[in-house]
């Protein structure tokens, strides 16, 4: 098999663009009918570097259908499967997206990129599909499996096992990478290779001939050979090769040959990493609203500010969960709404008073249902531990309403941290002194403003004032006029609490942003949110 990756000039000057459009299909016009494979780079359909959402839809309507019209004709002509990245329109949104076309010059397949870069985002290029799980995709075409990567995917290392585990032949990289060195594209490009046992075939763009920044289009082998590297030059490489010869090692000192992913997979340890997965949600910053909050779980079904009413949020679809942190004697942060534990188990007093293993002596599920008899008080860690980016937790830290002297606020911040949902989790309290530290200390984690019965009313003002991104009104202490300087002010609006349905969906009318809620199920299907 021959593959031809083509390395396309590239300008900063838009008044070039038609020159450099021309120059495109001129290459193509020239590819010979030798290869079986033709790459081009990511926005092939826009010549020059834009700055504007406008002109990236000017160039693109200018020339997608010269661009795809010439790409049909030349892979028939050459009897070559190509592939081509361009925008397209779904939906009427401009996506990132890599045609390709079969020998025929029919389009046979289309691939979307999957990480969308923040500066196409202010352009107005398309990332909501981003946000929903897809298998990996993977085009067959001979016998041959090929697998895509367009421009900051490659960044994204912990795709490349699944692109391993779908056995794929020929991994299509349709880039732009414009700040990146020579070396540091050759580099994750051999790394790519290497681990997904694939040809690696990238087709870029570059501005200078003599610089070393941006380029790189290369073809490396799986062993992590580079079988043809452009540097900087403008025009195309090819190379020759077998898709099906792969990279066989060691599996380990005295062990048999197999492909690296394979070796890796025996001794993969997916609870030491990041949190990944089909469960995982968006973040809080970027979950949409108005959302719902199971309040203390789903607790009309089970023990409140327990595993198995957090575990029915959950499995229901809840946006957030709210649960309340004491402290116990022994430093164990524990999930309970009151100081005492007389309301919620058989034994009585202040859960400062107790141990942790002290408190596991009780019965905290019977007084819902004998179904929950035995049910036990539940660690902070726990929650954590199973639902950590599952879902988004508005966490109300009890000890800081009080003003416990320890805060705890170390202890608190490195369990966020060990399991790494610094962004799915946000603090609430009414202790302005703690969110302030907090501000300080952790400004990636959300802070929200409770309720202060001394001062109900200038809760939005105490937000303004510390930065919080949040504010949790109590009913009745809020109004329309303290929901609008909040929106004003970029500070989000919860209301504890909503268990009516026509309250409820008097609260959103007004712009209220979460509504908590004891009665996840029924609100959640009234009023059509999560």
């Amino acid at each position: 098999m021959k593959a031809c990756v083509f390395q396309l000039q590239y300008s900063n000057d838009l008044s070039c663009s038609d020159e450099l459009f021309e120059k495109r299909l001129k290459m193509l016009d020239e590819c010979e009918n030798d290869c079986d494979i033709i790459v081009l780079p990511e926005y092939s359909d826009v010549p020059c570097a834009v700055k504007t959402a406008e002109e990236l839809a000017f160039y693109h309507n200018k020339y997608i259908d010269a661009l795809l019209s010439k790409c049909s004709e030349t892979a028939k002509r050459c009897d070559s499967l190509l592939f081509v990245n361009a925008l397209s329109n779904v939906g009427g949104k401009l996506r990132n997206t890599t045609y390709a076309f079969g020998r025929d010059g029919v389009i046979i397949g289309k691939y979307y990129k999957t990480h969308i870069s923040p500066s196409e985002m202010t352009m107005n290029v398309d990332f909501e599909y981003t946000r929903k799980t897809e298998a990996t995709y993977i085009l067959e075409v001979d016998g041959i499996r090929y697998a895509f990567l367009t421009c900051y995917d490659f960044y994204f290392y912990e795709a490349y096992a699944k692109i391993a585990r779908n056995n794929v032949d020929i991994i299509i990289g349709c880039s732009l990478q414009r700040s990146d060195t020579h070396d540091s594209i050759e580099t994750m490009c051999r790394f790519l290779a290497y681990k997904t046992n694939a040809y690696v075939l990238r087709s870029s763009v570059s501005f200078d001939e003599n610089s070393n920044v941006c380029g790189a289009s290369m073809i490396v082998s799986p062993e992590g050979k580079v079988l043809a590297d452009m540097k900087g030059k403008f025009g195309k490489c090819t190379a020759e090769f077998s898709p099906h010869e792969k990279h066989l090692k060691p599996a380990g000192f005295g062990r048999g040959l197999a492909p690296h992913y394979e070796y890796i997979e025996e001794g993969r340890n997916p609870w030491q990493y990041r949190p990944a997965g089909s469960a995982i949600c968006l973040d809080d910053n970027n979950m949409p609203y108005p959302r719902l909050c199971a309040h203390r779980g789903f607790n009309t079904i089970a023990p409140e500010n327990s595993m198995p009413a957090f575990g029915a949020a959950v499995a229901l679809g809840a946006s957030e969960i709210e649960f309340d942190l004491w402290a116990t004697k022994d430093r164990e942060l524990v999930s309970l709404h009151d100081s005492t534990i007389d309301r919620v188990s058989d034994g009585s007093g202040y859960v400062w008073n107790y141990t942790y293993d002290e408190l596991l002596q009780f019965d905290f599920g019977f007084k819902t249902s004998e179904k929950f008899k035995g049910l036990k008080i539940v660690k902070f860690e726990d929650i954590l531990k199973k639902f950590s980016c599952h879902v988004i937790m508005n966490i109300h830290v009890k000890i800081w309403d009080v003003d416990f002297e320890d805060n705890m606020i170390d202890e608190i911040v490195k369990l966020i941290k060990k399991y790494d949902c610094e962004k799915h989790v946000y603090f609430m309290t009414s202790n302005d002194k703690i969110l302030k530290i907090l501000k300080r200390s952790v400004p990636q984690i959300n802070i929200c403003v409770g309720h202060d019965s001394a001062r109900p009313y200038e809760i939005v003002n105490r937000a303004i004032e510390i930065g919080a991104q949040k504010v949790q009104f109590i009913k009745p202490y809020f109004n329309q006029e303290m929901i609008d300087k909040a929106h004003k002010n970029g500070i989000r609006c919860n209301i504890f609490w909503a268990d009516d349905v026509l309250e409820a969906k008097q609260f959103l009318e007004m712009g209220i942003d979460t509504l908590l809620t004891n009665d996840y199920q029924n609100i959640s299907y009234a009023t059509g949110i999560k």
